[in-house]
């Protein structure tokens, strides 16, 4: 999925860039003045309003997970089934004559 591009403000930033001359490229000594590096109020709704909308697409997307009917219960609530998914992905063919035997009440 490509991310949604916020388009800078080109001219801003030379304005910016001119303003502070030398100091626009900071270095470890370098102290800016927080008024003359403040983002402008355009700037900032602007990236308020991105951000709302990228929230209001995550709220949204909703994937319903399927829920079989038929399926044999075998958990107890919700963390116990996801673990007991895993674990039969990987030992079904070695436990299913047991659960078998479990659910007949023949077993041994």
């Amino acid at each position: 999925t490509a991310l949604p591009i916020l388009e800078p403000d080109v001219e801003a930033y030379e304005a910016q860039k001119e303003k502070l001359g030398e100091d626009f490229y900071a270095t470890a000594n370098t102290i800016l003045d927080p008024i003359l590096t403040a983002p402008s109020k355009e700037g900032v709704e602007r990236m308020v309003k991105d951000l709302q909308k990228q929230a209001d697409k995550r709220a949204k997307f909703s994937r319903r997970r399927q829920f079989f009917d038929d399926a044999d219960i075998d958990y107890i609530n919700e963390r116990n089934m996801k673990f007991n998914k895993k674990a039969s992905r990987f030992y079904n063919k070695f436990t299913a004559e047991i659960k078998q035997n479990l659910e007949r009440g023949t077993a041994v």
